[in-house]
């Protein structure tokens, strides 16, 4: 298990390299950040010393140089805009879109268990017919537009929920229940699958015969075999939102790193931006080694496999 840890960390700098170039260069494809914090009648000489103390007069090499040796030392530079260091102000930013992620997969994986267990008992019947279309529903509604109709129904016509911020409970559930459709209806999809190829196992065969309850059939035998697929999965679209959690954040005010990302691009604040992104793609890699992990340690099948690769 050391060996494949260790070769997976390998495999993974090489595309977080790509990612530090990539944002690097997409961050200077914006503009000089001169035009937006300077005033409009400023003088060029003030843009001239204004570009040089922020070394944005040094060729792009140079630049790309510096900010290569920063990360080593892990020192991505000051914000432009509030002077802060950027490192500090993406990792207080990051443990909100965790906490908004993970609390979305709970509840995600809860209900697709139940749900998905439901319709597995009866193949085809009209609970297995409800679950998939509801789920193939829920997995097909972009987040953008749930948003924009959650914020419109329920905070503005019925004004029963905030539609921005984070005080208080009742401001967790649009965006909760915006991200969490697309995973709960592809989780469905998987839990209920497993559940119906693993209920005709002969081993289920037998515990029935040996007088044991449909509940204990599902939930002791059933479902313990079942279960790596679907969190195989839920890790897979955990990596998801925290990712794609940009427009969600942006919609409903949540001081997530998405949201972080989406002000300091609008605001070319390149220290800021660097830092999200590379904190984004390390959180990133190290979800998918602790989901190859846990796959390998859940279905032993893949073991060996997992060792020698």
């Amino acid at each position: 298990m050391l060996i494949y840890l260790r070769k997976r960390i390998l495999s993974s700098a090489l595309p977080l390299v790509v990612v530090i170039v990539g944002v690097f260069a997409l961050a200077r494809m914006t503009g000089n950040p001169a035009s937006l914090y300077l005033p409009l009648n400023a003088t060029q000489q003030m843009r001239d010393e204004f570009t040089a103390r922020n070394g944005f007069d040094q060729p792009l090499l140079v630049q790309m140089a510096d900010y290569f040796g920063g990360v080593l030392r892990l020192d991505f530079g000051q914000s432009l805009r509030t002077g802060q260091d950027a490192a500090a102000m993406a990792l207080r930013a990051f443990p909100a879109t965790l906490q908004l992620a993970a609390t979305t997969m709970v509840l995600a994986v809860l209900l697709a268990l139940v749900v998905g267990c439901w319709a597995a008992l009866k193949p085809n019947g009209i609970a297995d017919r409800i679950s998939s279309f509801v789920s193939m529903a829920a997995a097909s509604i972009p987040d953008f537009w749930l948003a924009i109709v959650g914020i419109w129904v329920f905070a503005i016509s019925l004004g029963w929920l905030p539609t921005s911020g984070v005080s208080g409970a009742s401001a967790w559930v649009l965006p909760i229940a915006t991200l969490l459709l697309r995973p709960f209806g592809v989780l469905v999809q998987i839990v209920r699958g497993s559940m119906v190829s693993a209920l005709s196992e002969p081993y289920i065969k037998l515990a029935r015969s040996r007088g044991a309850g449909e509940l204990r059939v599902v939930t002791h035998h059933a479902l313990r075999n079942a279960a790596a697929p679907a969190l195989t999965v839920a890790g897979d679209l955990t990596v998801g939102l925290v990712n794609g959690a940009v427009v969600v954040e942006t919609i409903f005010g949540w001081p997530g790193i998405g949201k972080l990302m989406i002000d300091s691009i609008l605001q070319r604040d390149f220290a800021v931006l660097q830092a999200a992104v590379l904190l984004t793609a390390v959180a990133i890699f190290a979800l998918n080694i602790l989901i190859d992990m846990g796959y390998a340690l859940l279905d032993a099948r893949v073991r060996p496999v997992t060792a020698r690769a």
